[in-house]
């Protein structure tokens, strides 16, 4: 465990705290309704979708900033999704990546072992995919410089962006289901849980506090 001491202060601090360690509780009927009645509205970029409250569905919206405000995410309207490719590869370097760095996607077992761990948990908290963790996608890629270089960066408009995507998507998958629960529970803190039969185990791994 020795090998883990230096990073596991500096992801304590980061910004993004909440989104990795925040362990909520997931209802299965919660996020299966949610999306599948989840709806985008492009005309003013909102997603619509409903929740069973006393056996009527009531109505939530779910916006930008409401993901920015739920899940404490330090960043603004008018903050950036993407960086110069030089301070990537740059950063990558810096966190002692030894793969082909011009590839368009980057390999997690081929950084240093502290910061293959911060990378895991960034992927497994952020990521839009069922799987696949073993790589960075590129906007993985710029939350990981973000988070190093102590960079401003938009993570609420990338969560927005893939759940819109999702519903626009010919099969709709439950993506970000602790996202969406914190989302639903804020907006309706008296949901009705059932801990025994609809508690959903995620599989997902959550950097512990």
């Amino acid at each position: 465990m020795d090998v883990f001491k230096e990073i596991l202060p500096f992801m304590k601090r980061l910004p993004i705290k909440k989104a990795l360690t925040n362990q909520h509780r997931v209802f299965k009927s919660h996020i299966a309704h949610f999306w599948k009645n989840a709806t985008y509205d492009e005309v003013n970029n909102v997603i619509n979708s409903s929740v069973i409250i006393n056996g009527e569905d009531k109505e939530i919206i779910i916006i930008e900033q409401l993901v920015r405000e739920v899940l404490d995410f330090p960043d603004d309207e008018n903050s950036p999704t993407g960086f110069p490719e030089r301070m990537v590869k740059g950063c990558m370097l810096r966190m002692g990546y030894n793969g082909a760095l011009n590839k368009a996607n980057y390999l997690k077992a081929c950084f240093m072992k502290p910061y293959k761990f911060f990378i895991h948990s960034v992927i497994h908290a952020l990521s839009h995919r069922k799987g696949g963790y073993h790589v960075m996608k590129d906007y993985q890629m710029c939350m990981v410089t973000a988070l190093v270089l102590n960079k401003n960066y938009n993570f609420s408009r990338i969560v927005f962006h893939y759940m819109k995507d999702n519903i626009i998507s010919e099969s709709k998958s439950w993506m970000y289901p602790r996202f969406v629960q914190m989302m639903l529970d804020h907006a309706y803190p008296n949901l009705v849980k059932d801990e025994e039969n609809d508690l959903m185990v995620l599989k997902k791994c959550i950097m512990k506090r």
